[in-house]
């Protein structure tokens, strides 16, 4: 995968890609990440790439010229999936990331100042969002993104880890524990020392559930659920398992 950033502050996300798994990911080959300044693709004497819009009204908008001719200067831009970040966009959520992490090239336009030139939506294919708050730039926002596309590439992670991660399960994943098993008094539940695998399956499935049920509960509308799921559902609703 190639990934292409356009952003008016590149020393801002030089350093989130030398951490962790996404450095793994880029020292396996399995991503390929190029950062862009697109101030300087501006024509200006000043290498301005914001002016006043047209109607008036306050702060300051993208200007067209700059990004486009930037994205042009990106081999193969044409064919590649095109995303500006931008607060009245579709909400970004794990499904959208599992879609782009199956392409071959995206390239993320971060938003700035109070918007951009409406023209900009023509040169591109989507706009996200990450939530409905306002940030001051779209650097953020195009950096989470990136991390939860690149982690669902092959390779970069544990098949096995994605697969039990909140969003990919019936619902949120279920609470975990590790050593020492009391902690000032506070002890790990015992089924999870017990070594019956049937019973720490049971238990993660009814933890999964209960704190879908309790902090999202609009995860499970809609849901195909086995019957094991359903009855197990049933009772945390009951205030059985609570």
């Amino acid at each position: 995968m190639r990934i292409d950033i356009l952003t008016l502050f590149p020393d801002m996300l030089n350093g989130f890609f030398e951490h962790s798994i996404i450095k793994r990911a880029i020292d396996k080959g399995l991503v390929d990440i190029y950062i862009h300044d697109f101030r300087e693709y501006a024509k200006n004497k000043h290498h301005k790439v914001d002016d006043t819009p047209y109607g008036g009204g306050a702060g300051m908008l993208l200007m067209v010229q700059p990004i486009v001719d930037c994205l042009r200067s990106i081999p193969s831009y044409e064919k590649a999936t095109k995303i500006i970040t931008s607060a009245g966009g579709t909400v970004f959520h794990q499904t959208k990331a599992t879609q782009l992490s199956i392409c071959d090239h995206l390239i993320f336009i971060c938003g700035h100042y109070e918007g951009f030139d409406e023209r900009i939506l023509e040169y591109i294919d989507e706009e996200i969002s990450i939530g409905d708050f306002v940030m001051t730039g779209g650097e953020m926002a195009s950096l989470a993104m990136i991390d939860a596309i690149i982690r669902l590439l092959p390779e970069a992670i544990r098949k096995e880890s994605i697969e039990e991660e909140s969003f990919t399960m019936v619902g949120l994943e279920y609470p975990q524990y590790t050593k020492p098993a009391i902690f000032e008094g506070k002890a790990v539940p015992p089924v999870l020392i017990s070594g019956h695998h049937e019973d720490i399956r049971r238990y993660r499935l009814v933890e999964s559930l209960k704190k879908t049920y309790m902090r999202r509960p609009e995860m499970l509308e809609g849901k195909s659920l086995t019957e094991e799921e359903k009855q197990f559902l049933q009772k945390i609703k009951q205030g059985t398992f609570l």
